[in-house]
């Protein structure tokens, strides 16, 4: 019984990998490890890194992974229960009781009944936990939300429920798979790390970059791939307002592509450094050190 459930791990963590792949996804092995863990264990995985490294693409795989929808809740400053859990349909409730009004109604059967389920609309979390089949609930970037916020989840996170003062507390239906991601803009509490299985994503390595743009961009020529990969390597050492990610590379290689270039040269990449950098202090930047960073990326028979 032992070997036969090692068996069926290891079949499940094969699958997870083989959806990586397909969808040009390169694990090192801990990602698939991760979300293979959040799965069997039902926990919600936090996963944090630079901005573009393709966290939210791991939500993305766990849906497929798990044959279910994916439902997203955006975090921004400002964030709250009424735009993350439920709202109240406050125009059909006031239209219900200008329509009883005349019908002599007792009260407290009118606000049992403008307070119930019929009138109630159901935001991302809530959707999630009372979602008949069990699917992947993506809290994007919680870390732009306020710690008031963050302090609401924590019921979501370790109880699989929710509170609403006019109803009561609502249970999960089926426990959603939770993934958060964050850019660490602020320190989440300690709380929250608590409950949620932790996964860091950093800038890749060159030679994960270049497999990466293998497969997300097959019509690239060998040695441009390898030149863009270099010079997004020597570009993220430079300090810079917003670092561009793995979107950023696979962008460029495919505009690159797209106009059959085989190769660097300074001019092309001043010509399309818009679409790596996304910050003007950046570009000037760049710019003023762009010979240097050609001689170093190995361009140099190509810079005028």
């Amino acid at each position: 019984m032992k070997n036969t459930s090692l068996s069926t791990g290891d079949q499940e963590l094969s699958q997870i990998k083989e959806m990586l792949q397909e969808q040009g996804y390169i694990d090192d092995g801990a990602i698939a490890m991760s979300i293979f863990l959040a799965m069997k264990l039902e926990k919600p995985l936090l996963v944090e890194g630079p901005a573009g490294v393709g966290k939210t693409e791991i939500a993305k795989v766990m849906a497929q992974a798990l044959r279910t929808e994916l439902i997203r809740l955006q975090c921004y400053e400002g964030l709250d229960s009424t735009h993350a859990l439920y709202e109240w349909n406050y125009q059909h409730q006031l239209l219900y009781l200008k329509m009883q009004e005349s019908r002599g109604r007792d009260v407290k059967a009118l606000e049992e009944t403008i307070f119930s389920d019929k009138f109630l609309l159901k935001r991302p979390v809530l959707n999630a936990i009372t979602h008949l089949e069990k699917v992947v609930l993506l809290i994007d970037e919680i870390d732009r939300a306020d710690e008031e916020f963050e302090s609401f989840l924590l019921e979501v996170l370790s109880d699989w429920q929710v509170t609403i003062p006019e109803i009561g507390t609502i249970k999960a239906t089926s426990k959603p798979q939770i993934i958060l991601t964050g850019n660490r803009t602020r320190e989440l509490s300690e709380a929250l790390r608590r409950r949620c299985l932790y996964l860091w994503i950093d800038y890749p390595t060159f030679e994960k970059e270049l497999a990466i743009l293998k497969a997300k961009v097959p019509e690239m020529d060998g040695k441009l791939g390898m030149q863009i990969c270099a010079f997004m390597k020597e570009l993220r050492e430079m300090k810079l307002e917003k670092t561009p990610g793995i979107s950023e590379t696979i962008d460029w290689a495919r505009a690159l592509a797209g106009m059959h270039l085989t190769h660097l040269d300074k001019q092309i990449v001043e010509d399309t450094l818009g679409v790596v950098l996304k910050d003007w202090q950046d570009m000037r930047h760049t710019q003023d050190s762009l010979s240097e960073l050609l001689e170093r990326t190995g361009v140099t028979s190509r810079i005028g």
